[in-house]
C-alpha cells in the first residue's frame, strides 16, 4: 500500500482548493468602477470591459456591488462600440463651468455604435438571476462586443474623505449556451409636471417585427415623485382590445428586476404600454431629465425569445405629457386600461399602509382612493 507524506498531502490539498478557487473565480465577470473619483453630484461615469470575440458569454445573473449611498443608480449596457477609449470617460448631459470641471473625465456617450440595455439597479436592489435555460448572450458572433458600466453617483462623501469607488456588479457566466436568449425592452416618456398636481406619463409602442417574447421580470424607475409604474400588453381592437398587466410597482422601493406575476406572450401587432403616476407636492415644474432634482419615467421588462432573435428596436418612447397620452394614439382603447394601472399595489410591490416612500413623498388615502381623473384626458378630436 502506498503512503503519503503530510508535505505531499498539504500540497495536494492545496492545488485542489487552489482549483476549486480558479473554477469559482472563472464563473463570475466584475463589472466594476476602476476606483473612481466623482467631481460632481449627479456626475455620469461609464467604464468599458471587452468581451471575448471568439466565443460567446453567457449571463444567468447579476449580483450588485454597490450602495444607494453612493450611487443613484446603475446601468449596464452592451455595445458594438463603447463610447470611449479612456478608462473613464463622463458619460452624462451635465456641463460644468466651474474650476473643478478641468479635472472632470473626457465627455462620451455611453456607446459609440450598437447600444443595447443589459441590467439595471437602485435602491439597494438584490441579486437577480434569470429563469433556468435564459441567459444573456454576449460576445462571440453577438453585436454586443464590449460591457459598459454607467454609475449615476448620489453624492460626494466618500469622495471629500479621499476615498475612490468600485460600485458596480458581479455577473455570474457560463460558456455552456442556452436554448433561451434573454433581452430587455425600455419604455421611456419626456415631458413635464406642474407644481402641486398628480400626473400620468404614458407610452406606447407596437411590435412591428416578427417576434414571439415572453416577458419574465420588470423594474421600475422615477425619482422622488413617482408613485407607481404600470406595465401592459395591449392586444385586439376596440371594444374586443385587452390590456394585460406585465408589471406593476411603486418606483420608491429597491429597484431591481421582479418576476412577472401573468403568464403573458407579446407577439407581432401587439403593444407595449406603460404608464407612471407622478405627484408633484413642490411649488415649481418638474421635467423629466438626468439629474436627482428631475424626474424620470422608465418601464423595463426582460423577455425571453427561443433561439438567438431579440428586438431590433429595444426602446419605446413617448414625448410625454402634456404632449402625449394614451389617447392620442387611435388604436388604443382607454376605456379598456385598467384603473389599477395608476394604483399603488399592495406589499411587495407597495410600501405598506401609512409607511412614507423612500423618496420622501408620504401618499395620502386620497391620492390611493382617487388616483387619476383622466376624462379630460382622452377627448381628443381627430
Amino acid at each position: 500500500m502506498k503512503t503519503h507524506s503530510p508535505l505531499s498531502l498539504i500540497l495536494s490539498f492545496c492545488s485542489t482548493f487552489l482549483l476549486i478557487s480558479a473554477e469559482k473565480s472563472s464563473n463570475t465577470l466584475d463589472i466594476l468602477m476602476p476606483d473612481v473619483i466623482a467631481t460632481h453630484v449627479d456626475d455620469y461615469l461609464c467604464t468599458a470591459f471587452a468581451m471575448d470575440q471568439d466565443k460567446a458569454t453567457y449571463i444567468t445573473s447579476f449580483n450588485p456591488s454597490a450602495t444607494s449611498k453612493d450611487a443613484h443608480h446603475i446601468l449596464l449596457f452592451g455595445c458594438t462600440e463603447p463610447g470611449s477609449q479612456e478608462k473613464i470617460w463622463n458619460c452624462g448631459e451635465m456641463s460644468f463651468t466651474d474650476d473643478s470641471s478641468a479635472q472632470s473625465y473626457k465627455s462620451a456617450p455611453t456607446c459609440a455604435s450598437g447600444s443595447s440595455i443589459i441590467y439595471a439597479w437602485a435602491l439597494d436592489a438584490e441579486k437577480t438571476e434569470l429563469p433556468q435555460d435564459v441567459a444573456f448572450k454576449l460576445g462571440g458572433s453577438t453585436p454586443i462586443k464590449y460591457l459598459v458600466l454607467q454609475v449615476h453617483y448620489a453624492n460626494l462623501d466618500k469622495f471629500k474623505a479621499g476615498e475612490t469607488d468600485r460600485s458596480g456588479l458581479i455577473l455570474t457566466k457560463s460558456s455552456t449556451p442556452t436554448p433561451k436568449r434573454a433581452g430587455v425592452f425600455l419604455l421611456l416618456t419626456g415631458g413635464y409636471i406642474q407644481s402641486n398636481t398628480e400626473e400620468v406619463f404614458e407610452a406606447a409602442c407596437r411590435i412591428d417585427q416578427d417576434i414571439e417574447m415572453h416577458p419574465f421580470a420588470f423594474r421600475t424607475h422615477a425619482h422622488k415623485l413617482g408613485l407607481v409604474n404600470s406595465g401592459y400588453r395591449v392586444r385586439g381592437e376596440g371594444d374586443d382590445q385587452e390590456w394585460t398587466e406585465i408589471g406593476r410597482r411603486s418606483p420608491q422601493l429597491p429597484q431591481m428586476f421582479y418576476p412577472t406575476q401573468n403568464d403573458v406572450t407579446i407577439k407581432q401587432g401587439d403593444y407595449v404600454a406603460a404608464a407612471c403616476t407622478m405627484y408633484n407636492s413642490q411649488s415649481h415644474i418638474v421635467r423629466i431629465g438626468s439629474t436627482g432634482n428631475d424626474e424620470m419615467c422608465n418601464f423595463y421588462m426582460m423577455y425571453w425569445v427561443d433561439g438567438d432573435r431579440l428586438l431590433h428596436n429595444d426602446v419605446c418612447s413617448s414625448p410625454g405629457p402634456p404632449s402625449y397620452y394614451f389617447g392620442h394614439d387611435r388604436d388604443l382603447n382607454v376605456d379598456k386600461v385598467p384603473e389599477t394601472a395608476f394604483r399603488i399595489p399592495p406589499p411587495p410591490n407597495g410600501p405598506a399602509p401609512g409607511e412614507p416612500l423612500q423618496g420622501g413623498h408620504h401618499m395620502t388615502m386620497q391620492h390611493k382612493a382617487n388616483p387619476r381623473k383622466r376624462q379630460h384626458r382622452y377627448q381628443y378630436v381627430f
